[in-house]
């Protein structure tokens, strides 16, 4: 702990649990913390029990990057030696001497803060669903195409119920071509099907019986064992994947925005909650004190548009200028904004016709999708300061005011 001057106050040291919280809570009370003035605090986590602790009540905490308190740390000396208790002073000292020039973690709500966690959550459960997959598709070119002409072109494809549940009846080609209709028949309806079910059993059946290049038995039965251990891996992560996709869609609805999100076009259940999720519902985070107060909801829509990555950063120096894409930014919520452009494309006339020109002006398919979700963005920061629900004939004036050719 530090004063304005920066002298030293105090120095302790805390153990990562309630005991130690409460020593620094009750340290932050020796030093004139109370709950209508609390003393800011410096962290290089924005997450975990102790931020929780400190959350309480009315005071600031700054989330410093670990990477922005290394280069702090060679203001004050350049022997490069490193201790725990220097890396708090220099965190301490980042607030006295710099505090308006980084942003408290944002005052979401409860529920906001529940949806971040479940988000995030669904989306890796997804992104390690399809790991597993990949791993499965690999496994099956080396030993077992058959069980990838079964399920190739089908939505889903391997991750399919029926696709599973047939490849654990039979790991194996060999097994696979021992399995009689009724067999298949039977997996299909294990799996939830309920039309079409002797149709595939015959057409299954028939690509088991095709012709293919086999591996030695041996080979093939150890990896029909491979492939049954990673069957159980990816039934997992589906089941995990849907559920917390319901989980997701249960809080998300509960949430005030979620009528406003979901009034965009291309802003489905899922997507919306993962949008929100990473721009939350605090309406002051992207605050901006040094803007005049006209200029104020510019600013901070700006903000919010180079925290998403959507806007483009500009490198001046001397004679040499060059604009181009943010390498910084938030990667969950610009892979969320490039599938909701993506999708906007085929629900929205004016976000089609605004890419289409784009495109038009030179823009490569990226970078057309990134403009989009840049004006979707700032678009739906305003919907969200103003309590409105997405208008397309004013969000795309433009080209919806385009006059209409008689034929």
């Amino acid at each position: 702990m530090v004063d304005e001057t920066g002298t030293l106050l105090a120095k302790r040291r805390i153990t990562d649990d309630e005991a130690g919280y409460r020593v620094l809570l009750e340290l932050l009370a020796e030093h004139g913390d109370t709950p209508d003035d609390p003393i800011p605090v410096a962290i290089e986590t924005s997450h975990g029990l102790l931020v929780a602790a400190l959350r309480s009540g009315k005071r600031r905490i700054y989330a410093v990057n670990p990477l922005s308190a290394a280069r702090y740390r060679d203001r004050h000396g350049v022997s490069r030696k490193k201790s725990d208790p220097g890396d708090a002073l220099v965190l301490a000292n980042i607030l006295r001497t710099d505090m308006h020039a980084h942003r408290p973690l944002p005052a979401d709500s409860d529920l906001a803060r529940a949806i971040t966690v479940l988000a995030r959550a669904q989306q890796d459960a997804v992104w390690h669903r399809q790991q597993l997959v990949n791993q499965v598709r690999s496994l099956l070119k080396t030993f077992y195409p058959a069980a990838l002409d079964a399920f190739q072109g089908k939505q889903h494809g391997l991750a399919r119920p029926e696709a599973r549940a047939v490849l654990t009846a039979a790991p194996t080609p060999a097994r696979a071509a021992k399995l009689s209709v009724t067999q298949l028949q039977a997996a299909l309806r294990r799996a939830g099907r309920v039309r079409g079910i002797d149709t595939d059993a015959r057409r299954l059946r028939e690509i088991f019986h095709g012709d293919y290049a086999r591996q030695p038995q041996g080979v093939e039965d150890a990896m029909g064992h491979q492939l049954a251990a990673f069957i159980v891996q990816l039934d997992a992560a589906c089941r995990a994947a849907d559920e917390l996709a319901e989980a997701v869609e249960e809080s998300f609805r509960k949430h005030p925005d979620a009528d406003i999100l979901l009034s965009f076009p291309g802003l489905g259940v899922q997507l919306g909650a993962r949008v929100l999720a990473e721009i939350g519902d605090d309406r002051d985070r992207f605050a901006d004190a040094r803007a005049r107060a006209r200029a104020r909801a510019r600013a901070r829509a700006r903000a919010l548009k180079a925290y998403a990555g959507s806007s483009p950063i500009t490198r001046a120096s001397g004679r040499k200028k060059f604009v181009g894409r943010r390498f910084i930014k938030n990667d969950r919520l610009i892979t969320a904004g490039f599938l909701w452009a993506f999708a906007a494309l085929t629900s929205s006339p004016g976000a089609d016709a605004h890419y289409r020109r784009r495109r038009e002006a030179g823009d490569w398919h990226a970078q057309a999708q990134r403009h989009l979700f840049n004006r979707l963005l700032g678009q739906l920061y305003h919907c969200l300061q103003n309590r409105q629900l997405f208008d397309e004939h004013h969000a795309f004036t433009s080209f919806s005011a385009a006059p209409a050719v008689a034929a």
